[in-house]
């Protein structure tokens, strides 16, 4: 048989790290098992869509680089096959106006309410039958639905797709992560963290494995069906700090200028970026890494003058690497020379880039002239 799974995010809002995980997880499958991937646009609550919403969301899986096979569909566009497979399914009742479907084992839920619009249960039965869904992948908030589903496809005379339900993603408070401010994906690019950083801490939430630094290749091959998380989790935010710091390391200079650019101060020269290139690469995130451009480019207004630092720096190369300038901070260290005078010299700042990013990315002469 072979494997057809759907990934189907509603339009109401920015797509938040669960929905993430549940469409990375999707992916996964539908890659590690050579099937396919449907993208739904579950629409049929008009009252909860929110306009540009389901724009966002294209953009954040583009962004992701989680890639669909099929659609995007709209439910809304398919409410009369809602309609008439509701009029066609097995144990309906009319109550109250509107149709419910009464099956054995289950509580009685409407299926059709009684202005005519499909509910999101029917909705999503009869789309999961019609696009021949064999395996439907969602977070452990969707369990109780499960009989609910698996009833709907009995009323149509078929027999229900393998329910697997994931890990809830849980933010600091111990909600679920969509009804908090710094939890979506739109958040996380605009802190400035690359989307392999993001894709590689959401596959590493989805299934245990090998492995810790991973491209969405490398995810596929390591993906395990019966290692997926289950319960809830938090993400640790200093996990991802550490893997964006990794992610960006690995970029090639043409593609860390690209990157950094957009987090940088209008008319940055990309020769100036690129020239950085080195030490931006010691930067945990794409903010930080033009923050640490802005230090080398912005000469301070006003700066603490530090003769001793001046005086050791003029012994070193024009240009430092990551290790020479890590070596020249713990030479400023051995010194008693503090550290916190020493970046305000330089940047003017009291707070920004590690000092070595700094050192590295400033050629001798500036940072002498800035120091002296």
């Amino acid at each position: 048989m072979s494997v057809h799974v759907r990934f189907a995010p509603s339009p109401t809002g920015s797509l938040h790290l669960g929905s993430a995980l549940t469409a990375l997880l999707n992916r996964l499958f539908a890659s590690k098992r050579g099937g396919t991937m449907l993208l739904r646009i579950d629409d049929t609550d008009a009252e909860r869509t929110v306009s540009g919403a389901e724009s966002a969301i294209l953009a954040d899986l583009g962004w992701l680089g989680i890639g669909w096979d099929e659609g995007p569909v709209r439910q809304s566009a398919r409410i009369e096959r809602h309609v008439e497979a509701a009029n066609a399914a097995e144990h309906t009742t009319i109550r109250e106006g509107a149709l419910y479907l009464s099956a054995p084992g289950v509580r009685p839920f409407v299926i059709v309410r009684g202005d005519g619009r499909p509910t999101y249960h029917w909705a999503t039965v009869v789309d999961d039958l019609d696009f021949g869904i064999t395996h439907v992948i969602r977070g452990g908030d969707h369990r109780a639905n499960e009989d609910l589903h698996a009833a709907g496809f009995r009323a149509l005379g078929a027999e229900p797709p393998e329910f697997i339900h994931h890990a809830v993603v849980l933010g600091a408070d111990g909600k679920l992560s969509k009804r908090e401010g710094d939890a979506s994906v739109a958040d996380l690019r605009a802190a400035g963290y690359p989307p392999q950083a993001v894709v590689n801490m959401l596959g590493l939430v989805a299934s245990s494995g090998p492995g810790e630094v991973l491209d969405m290749d490398e995810l596929v091959a390591r993906f395990d069906p019966e290692r997926i998380a289950r319960g809830d989790v938090r993400l640790d935010p200093a996990r991802l700090r550490s893997l964006s710091a990794m992610h960006l390391a690995r970029l090639g200079s043409a593609e860390l200028v690209e990157a950094v650019l957009p987090f940088c101060g209008p008319g940055t020269p990309a020769a100036a970026v690129a020239a950085m290139a080195p030490a931006l690469r010691g930067a945990h995130t794409l903010v930080e890494a033009a923050e640490l451009v802005a230090c080398v480019l912005d000469t301070p207004s006003e700066r603490a003058t530090l003769p001793e630092l001046a005086d050791l720096r003029r012994e070193l190369p024009e240009h430092l690497d990551e290790m020479q300038a890590r070596a020249f901070v713990d030479e400023l260290r051995r010194r008693g020379i503090p550290l916190r005078s020493a970046r305000l010299a330089l940047t003017g700042r009291t707070t920004g880039p590690e000092l070595w990013a700094v050192l590295a990315a400033l050629p001798r002469d500036e940072a002498v002239r800035r120091a002296a």
